[in-house]
């Protein structure tokens, strides 16, 4: 089941309508970039870039634990995932939040190579082993968030659509 758009007037023009749950769902399949936002212990936040896989109803990334986003994670796994543009009049900005998931489980994981592989044409080529991904940089632990609110801000026609899950 999808879920519904909420379109807020407030952030709206008056004739904008919601934006299709088909149309965020295409955007984070195709999206190459993301940021990442967590925070740290003492409250300050953090934002880096990172590759993404839309899979499950879920969006998915990896980090290595020492990474600070991985640190964050593991102190608070509430985090929001943005993408979109960087154009004011055109395109469609998504804003994924939730709470990060690990997953151990190997054959998710084989799975979720190969379409990290696939998507990102052989960039990101990961071997799953010790419950984690392998690469020439060590061991990336994967995570998994599932939506509890996506916010949707179309500019040109600007529309601010939120769906809660």
């Amino acid at each position: 089941m999808e879920p519904l758009p909420d379109l807020d007037p407030r952030f709206s023009q008056p004739d904008a309508v919601p934006t299709p749950w088909s149309d965020v769902r295409a955007l984070l399949e195709q999206a190459e970039l993301f940021w990442i936002s967590t925070v740290r212990r003492d409250g300050r936040p953090h934002v880096v870039p990172l590759p993404a896989i839309w899979h499950g109803d879920a969006l998915h990334f990896c980090t290595g634990a020492d990474e600070q986003k991985g640190v964050n994670l593991a102190a608070d796994p509430r985090c929001a995932l943005t993408t979109g543009t960087n154009t004011w009049n055109q395109g469609l900005d998504v804003v994924v939040e939730g709470t990060a998931e690990r997953i151990t489980d190997e054959d998710e994981l084989r799975t979720l190579a190969q379409l990290w592989y696939s998507k990102y044409d052989g960039d990101w080529d990961y071997e799953v082993r010790d419950h984690a991904f392998q690469h020439h940089g060590g061991a990336a632990l994967v995570f998994r968030v599932a939506p509890t609110k996506v916010l949707t801000f179309a500019k040109g026609d600007f529309a601010q659509t939120a769906f809660r899950f």
